[in-house]
């Protein structure tokens, strides 16, 4: 099977090419291979004719987006949009990722996939803009929607992620603001790489909730790292408000995995479990 794998350097296109290393993965790279530009991309993966495309390219620094909107809409709505056609075109299955924040927070229990979304931010919209109009271009894909990230190879586009964040600042001996009323599922990119390589085994198309089990809010994470690695912090919980951020969050953006697991694709481990199997393998250069 041949995959042809954009972002292939990125949190976690690296895990994925890393669980897919027994198929013949083909990796794109930005800006050899840039999503925006649709004529480029389509003669590229038609020279590479790939059985399955996997896109984890996006513009997901959130408030820039508020001021950024054309941007975000170019690379996570009509990028994805060029691709579906491209992958029709081509007869080739398209994985895209999509995010928990097309969910407005007002649920009291993890959002299934027929939950109405409600997204609160620029970012939000655009990412459920892009589940829509890829839906509408192409039937032969795997949306899957995740939430906070973590992996080896840090986020090319934010830099370190939150683990790593955490760390680095706890070394510099300074106050660490973390807010306290968002609740998420924290999620490996190796084991949500997994649960994809186990997805597009099947052809049981559609769109998907794949996350680490159970939640915590941004701050309770921080203090587990801190308690696991055995650092004694200067940690304070804030609020959303108080932290000042311009994008709105959800409150509870807790995903069910249920039908991914009815389906046998094995799901993420707990969110600690995951934490612990992490900073277990973590380079400590990481965060330097």
């Amino acid at each position: 099977m041949i995959i042809a794998l954009i972002g292939a350097d990125g949190q976690l296109g690296t895990d994925l090419r890393e669980t897919l290393a027994a198929e013949d993965v083909r990796p794109l790279f930005y800006p050899d291979f840039d999503v925006t530009d649709a004529g480029g991309s389509a003669a590229k993966l038609r020279d590479l004719g790939p059985d399955v495309v996997i896109n984890t390219s996006a513009f997901h620094r959130v408030d820039e987006c508020e001021d950024r909107i054309e941007d975000a809409f170019r690379i996570n709505a009509f990028a994805v949009r060029d691709l579906a056609r491209t992958c029709r075109d081509i007869d080739a299955v398209l994985v895209h990722f999509s995010t928990d924040f097309v969910f407005d927070g007002a649920s009291s229990r993890p959002y299934v996939e027929t939950d109405r979304p409600g997204p609160l931010s620029v970012y939000g919209t655009s990412k459920l803009a892009g589940e829509h109009l890829l839906t509408a271009e192409w039937g032969r894909h795997f949306i899957v929607r995740t939430c906070g990230l973590f992996g080896r190879a840090g986020c090319l586009e934010k830099g370190r992620n939150f683990v790593e964040t955490m760390i680095w600042l706890a070394s510099s001996r300074r106050t660490i603001r973390v807010v306290n009323d968002q609740v998420v599922g924290p999620t490996s990119t190796v084991e949500l790489a997994r649960a994809v390589r186990a997805l597009i085994g099947t052809e049981a198309y559609g769109l998907y909730h794949l996350t680490s089990r159970g939640g915590c809010t941004w701050f309770e994470f921080a203090r587990r790292i801190f308690e696991l690695i055995g650092v004694e912090a200067d940690l304070l919980p804030v609020g959303s408000k108080e932290f000042g951020a311009k994008a709105r969050r959800p409150a509870y953006s807790l995903l069910d995995d249920a039908k991914a697991r009815a389906l046998g694709i094995p799901g993420c481990s707990d969110w600690e479990t995951a934490l612990k199997d992490y900073l277990t393998g973590r380079d400590p250069r990481a965060a330097g």
